[in-house]
């Protein structure tokens, strides 16, 4: 959802780890995309350390998706369990993968940093896309999501995914394949050109009042009204 938890957060959370005595997994692959605030490390907390199996990889932060790099940082007792089922499952990340990692490590922190302010535009673009589309839509702080709220169209998640690709050829994910609380959203990626990104929020804009248009023509139709109070357009 493009969503991120602060500092204060992550120590509450480490409370209750540490008073069950837990192990917490923190997958950071989106860490280093972060526009609003700072982005925590689960393990400088205090305590979390020896406690928190940490996950990164180099597909985000230096775009190398294809490359499929990544790595696992914790308590060696953890890593060497961990190692005896990847090794003999798929044993090591192809040499020449792991040497573009290296070369991202060394020569690519100005690339990245760019990386992620033409990423932040796009992400104000979105912003003012989905305010004009009359979408509510919480701030994304980081990665490159936005989860609006599309309940005003009267349409399930999963019929508006449908019915836009298939109509104006956009496609989005519905917010129901994140669980029952992503029903009546939809997730939208920003990861792409700021013309594809204009073509296609054209795009859903008309597809949006065309189906606000017909979802508020049936429930005068019927006496019945789809459309809540709530569901209305909010300054994001």
């Amino acid at each position: 959802t493009g969503a991120t938890l602060d500092r204060q957060h992550l120590l509450e959370i480490a409370e209750v780890v540490k008073a069950h005595d837990l192990i917490l997994i923190s997958d950071e692959i989106y860490g280093r995309l972060t526009y609003v605030g700072e982005h925590t490390c689960v393990p400088s907390l205090p305590g979390m350390r020896e406690r928190t199996i940490l996950l990164n990889g180099f597909s985000k932060s230096y775009a190398m998706t294809g490359w499929r790099v990544g790595y696992a940082a914790g308590n060696a007792d953890f890593i060497s369990a961990m190692t005896k089922i990847h090794q003999y499952t798929m044993l090591c990340a192809p040499v020449t993968a792991q040497a573009a990692a290296l070369e991202a490590l060394k020569n690519g922190e100005g690339g990245m940093r760019k990386m992620v302010e033409k990423y932040n535009h796009r992400r104000r673009l979105v912003m003012q896309a989905f305010y004009e589309m009359g979408l509510p839509c919480s701030e994304p702080r980081g990665a490159f999501y936005a989860f609006p709220d599309i309940r005003s169209t009267g349409l399930s998640s999963e019929d508006f995914a449908q019915q836009l690709l298939q109509e104006e050829k956009v496609a989005v994910v519905p917010g129901n394949a994140f669980g029952e609380q992503g029903e009546g959203f939809i997730r939208c990626s920003y990861a792409a050109s700021v013309r594809d990104l204009t073509e296609a929020f054209k795009r859903m804009g008309s597809f949006v009042r065309r189906k606000r248009h017909k979802s508020k023509a049936w429930a005068f139709s019927t006496g019945k009204s789809q459309i809540k109070k709530e569901d209305t357009c909010q300054t994001v």
